[in-house]
């Protein structure tokens, strides 16, 4: 990324289920989803918002391997998009097992994401 011009950090929790994804997804969403860039397109390469560059950063406490970028790519609307994945994050007790939501045990899992936007 030759400028980066905003970074928006977020944290994301699986409470039931121990998805690595799905707490990562609500990272991505926690860190863009109270922020409006009006003037974002008249900065960008041919005023396109297509030439945005966007880097993801998440801090991931444990199975790394089940994360699925493709699903976490998907909470962007725009950019070419790029992540960098590094241990962090949180493992914590829930309090409880529920097996409905999928629980193998009593861990949730906390991602923190890092979202830098630039060009």
């Amino acid at each position: 990324m030759e400028k980066v011009m905003f970074i928006e950090i977020g944290m994301g929790i699986d409470m039931h289920g121990q998805n690595v994804t799905k707490a990562a997804v609500r990272a991505v969403q926690n860190a863009i989803h109270h922020n409006s860039m009006p003037g974002l397109r008249s900065i960008l390469p041919g005023n396109d918002i297509h030439n945005m560059k966007v880097n993801v950063r998440l801090a991931v406490p444990a199975d790394k391997d089940k994360l699925d970028l493709e699903t976490v790519r998907k909470a962007l609307p725009y950019g070419e998009v790029s992540f960098d994945i590094v241990d962090g994050g949180m493992l914590t007790s829930s309090g409880v097992v529920i097996a409905e939501k999928e629980d193998k045990n009593d861990l949730a899992y906390i991602v923190i994401a890092s979202v830098e936007v630039g060009y």
